[in-house]
């Protein structure tokens, strides 16, 4: 099992291209000892970038991060986000101090808003760069944000501080790749792949069951292997049965030929024009 290749973000610091999601964790009681178990897989597997929110499960999954990553912080990079309706001033820095309180932390690795909401965005950033100054966040960035959006945000004072958006990106939505994600190298802006199998919906697509089966791989390791191919996306699948987690670590050992990715722009054609983000 070779390394799990890296991501540059625009200060420097390296993450794992191919990391573990949260979302619908922590929602539970019950499940809560195999999703630890599962985070903590993820990390020993060297998916050690471990993305989050407020959101998911009503900080419930934040918790379930803490447990995980309790006794290893410093091998772990943790990214959450944080409600539109928490992106004004007063409420930003509170609301970051409940995340690192349930992620029993003091320094977020990465915090993201989660998508726009009507707070202006210089207030937002300010909000976040003072989180910085304070050691609460070590750098920030944004999700579901368009081109346009990302445009302003970069004009804002400080917003050019921003240094990844997570977006809805995998085989069957390719939209990003006709100008946010151009955008986003112009820049040295990395890109964060949420629902790269797309909820599941392309386990169940023939054409690229066939080309796993050629392979001898599953459908969601080439879906994966197509995303973190590229140095500066990194795709954050969730997972909590085991071999799924294997499954899913075994997508990063996945090189795809020249033949396969081009039987894949078939398959899934690559857009020829601006399209609107997609979010789920």
């Amino acid at each position: 099992m070779k390394g799990i290749p890296s991501c540059r973000l625009p200060d420097g610091t390296t993450v794992a291209r191919l990391g573990i999601g949260t979302w619908h964790m922590g929602e539970n009681r019950s499940a809560r000892a195999a999703e630890v178990a599962a985070v903590r897989l993820a990390i020993d597997l060297g998916m050690t970038l471990v993305d989050t929110a407020e959101m998911y499960g009503d900080g419930g999954a934040e918790e379930v991060v803490g447990e995980a990553i309790r006794g290893q912080r410093e091998r772990v990079f943790v990214v959450s986000k944080f409600y539109p309706h928490h992106a004004s001033r007063k409420k930003l820095l509170a609301a970051c101090d409940a995340t690192r309180t349930r992620l029993d932390i003091d320094t977020l690795d990465l915090y993201l808003y989660h998508w726009r909401g009507n707070v202006q965005l210089a207030e937002t950033v300010d909000a976040l760069e003072s989180l910085v100054a304070a050691g609460a966040v070590a750098r920030w960035g944004v999700s579901n944000f368009d081109v346009d959006d990302m445009s302003e945000l970069l004009a804002v004072p400080g917003g050019g501080n921003v240094a990844v958006n997570q977006v809805l990106y995998n085989l069957d939505r390719r939209g990003p790749e006709f100008e946010l994600m151009p955008l986003h190298a112009s820049r040295g802006i990395a890109t964060m792949a949420y629902s790269p199998v797309d909820e599941g919906r392309l386990l169940r697509h023939k054409g690229l069951a066939a080309i796993a089966s050629r392979i001898g791989v599953s459908a969601a390791q080439v879906a994966i292997a197509w995303l973190v191919r590229r140095p500066d996306v990194i795709a954050i699948p969730k997972a909590v049965d085991p071999a799924h987690v294997h499954d899913n670590r075994a997508a990063a050992d996945l090189v795809l030929d020249e033949a396969t990715l081009a039987e894949l722009d078939r398959l899934f054609a690559p857009p020829s024009r601006r399209q609107p983000l997609e979010m789920i």
